[in-house]
């Protein structure tokens, strides 16, 4: 049995993605181990969740410094790479699965790789964009240019690489990455978690009334996501939109000025802030909603995100207000979502208006959406990354079956040698 080791410095529980990753190869037959960090979700330090067994480092996630980055970076690294040496000649690992932030993880797998193991690097994040947004860096600097090299060191040193959507696969060939060793795997969400909510009816709500018009997000309230946007929008319309909320389901720093900000413009009542909800609640909220507000600010990081939330609407049969963002223009065209121009609060309030007045508008949307999701959904996007470490895999057992070759096979099959390892 073929074993794998993911590493990733976050909480393994609420990394969708890792987790989709890992329980897709213990599915297919692999052995996973995951290096990841202590969460209140566990008490204790190493467990396994669905099949995957789970190592963990109390480090925290403090951050908010570029100091405190780096010294969370430095500490993760230093106890994967220890971690992983050890465990690598207890299990033997096939693959390394690295994952980003930070690039130079990746080399915590250096003996791994000495000892015969192939490392795939998970780019979830383009690192330097990254740095400019959160921090305000500027582009030419010195430290935007270390990023760069780093990040460069980083690609070339792994086997193969994975990158989350074309854009940044291409914007990464033009910082030098070879096209011959990448692959694409997107963010999408799993629909399976949603299958059955989308058949279900809604939950029922006495205090809804049927001519009630929901806009909804669903997230967490941070300044990128754009909800202060979204607020300004509607109360320029509200009044046209007689009927209509706008629900905002989630928590985080920006809740208290957006709550402020409905009040200034009038909007109690008309803007309700739900609060968190558990992941396996989101189906049925979601399926109580018209539209989804998706009002994500730009700048040079965030033209090319590809945010899950659009994925679960569409999975969910809703129609969506999105920002006129890079990536999300590279996937959908203007028959499938409502877009409008980021950080434009009028131009997103003419699309609510719009979507408010026609419901056959919605009803189209929804469905070419749909249609061009398919191509990039959860299923597709699973077959793919287990075809990619299948492959790995599979050069790594044929290399060493061309070093070593049995002696009968040689004698009997000199043309076709194979490692049944």
């Amino acid at each position: 049995m073929k074993s794998v080791c993911i590493l990733v410095q976050n909480y393994y529980e609420i990394d969708i993605r890792v987790r989709r990753k890992a329980e897709a190869l213990v599915a297919a037959g692999y052995t996973v181990d995951v290096l990841a960090l202590a969460s209140f979700y566990s008490k204790s330090k190493s467990y396994t969740l669905n099949g995957v067994n789970v190592y963990t480092l109390s480090l925290g996630k403090k951050r908010g410094s570029l100091g405190r980055y780096a010294f969370e970076y430095l500490a993760f690294f230093l106890w994967s790479f220890v971690k992983l040496s050890v465990r690598m000649g207890e299990r033997r690992y096939s693959v390394i699965d690295v994952n980003n932030l930070p690039d130079f993880l990746v080399f915590a797998g250096a003996y791994a790789k000495l000892r015969g193991a192939k490392i795939v690097f998970d780019m979830h994040e383009i690192t330097p964009e990254f740095y400019i947004s959160k921090f305000g860096i500027k582009e030419n600097s010195r430290l935007v240019r270390l990023l760069k090299w780093v990040e460069k060191a980083s690609f070339n040193f792994a086997d193969h690489v994975i990158t989350i959507n074309e854009p940044i696969n291409k914007l990464l060939e033009s910082r030098g990455l070879s096209v011959s060793k990448t692959t694409v795997v997107i963010n999408a969400v799993d629909e399976s978690m949603f299958a059955s909510a989308a058949s279900a009816p809604a939950a029922s709500d006495a205090t809804i009334a049927q001519e009630k018009f929901i806009m909804m997000y669903h997230g967490t309230l941070t300044h990128m996501y754009g909800l202060d946007i979204a607020i300004e929008a509607f109360g320029k319309v509200h009044k046209e939109m007689p009927g209509a909320d706008l629900w905002i389901l989630g928590n985080g720093p920006e809740k208290a000025s957006l709550e402020c900000l409905s009040k200034k413009l009038g909007l109690d009542g008309k803007v309700k802030f739900i609060g968190n909800v558990l992941p396996q609640e989101v189906p049925q909220w979601l399926k109580r909603c018209d539209v989804g507000v998706l009002a994500t600010r730009r700048d040079i990081f965030l033209e090319f995100s590809f945010s899950n939330k659009l994925s679960e609407y569409i999975i969910m049969g809703k129609p969506v207000i999105s920002s006129r963002l890079r990536t999300i223009r590279h996937y959908f065209d203007d028959e499938a979502l409502a877009f409008f121009e980021p950080d434009n609060p009028s131009d997103l309030a003419k699309q609510m208006v719009r979507m408010f007045s026609n419901p056959g508008l919605r009803a189209r949307l929804a469905e070419r959406a749909k249609q061009e999701y398919s191509p990039i959904n959860w299923k597709v996007m699973k077959q793919r990354y287990l075809k990619l470490m299948a492959a790995i895999i599979g050069t790594e057992a044929r290399a060493a079956a061309r070093s070593h070759p049995p002696v009968a096979d040689v004698v009997s099959r000199p043309a076709d040698v194979v490692n049944s390892r």
